[in-house]
C-alpha cells in the first residue's frame, strides 16, 4: 500500500496540474488553430497533440528521474519536447487573449504553473556516490 501512495504522491500533483493546465489552454490552442486554417476535428486534434504531447514528455522525465536515466539533462529529448509543448500552449494562450498586461498575465498562468509544477513534484535523486 505504501508503494501506491508514494506513486500517487510523486505522480497525482503533476497530473492535476497537467490537467488545469490542459483545461486552461485546450480552447485557446484549438481557436488559435481555427483561426489559421484547421477546421473541425483538427483543430480540435492539435491541442489533444500538444497537451498529450507535453503529459507524455513529463512522465518520460519523471520516469527518468525515478529510475535514475541520464539523457542529458535540460538537451535530452523529452525535455525539449515538453518545453516545446509548454511554449506552444503558452504562444496559443498569449495569442488569443485580450490585449492587456493583466489578461496576458491570467493567460500565461496555466502554462507556467504546469512547468513549475513539472520542476517543483519531480522526485529527488540521492547524489552520486564516488568521491572527488
Amino acid at each position: 500500500m505504501g508503494r501506491i501512495r508514494s506513486k500517487v504522491l510523486d505522480t497525482g500533483p503533476v497530473l492535476v496540474l497537467a490537467l488545469i493546465a490542459a483545461v486552461g489552454s485546450f480552447t485557446h490552442i484549438s481557436d488559435l488553430a481555427t483561426r489559421h486554417g484547421q477546421l473541425g476535428w483538427q483543430a480540435w486534434a492539435v491541442a489533444v497533440c500538444i497537451d498529450l504531447m507535453c503529459v507524455m514528455a513529463a512522465r518520460e522525465l519523471q520516469r527518468d528521474k525515478r529510475t535514475g536515466r541520464r539523457r542529458g539533462g535540460l538537451l535530452s529529448w523529452p525535455a525539449l519536447v515538453l518545453t516545446g509543448g509548454i511554449v506552444l500552449t503558452l504562444a496559443a494562450n498569449l495569442a488569443t487573449a485580450h490585449p492587456s498586461v493583466w489578461r496576458w498575465i491570467t493567460a500565461a498562468t496555466p502554462a507556467v504553473a504546469f512547468g513549475r509544477g513539472l520542476h517543483a513534484g519531480a522526485p529527488r535523486l540521492p547524489p552520486p556516490s564516488g568521491s572527488w
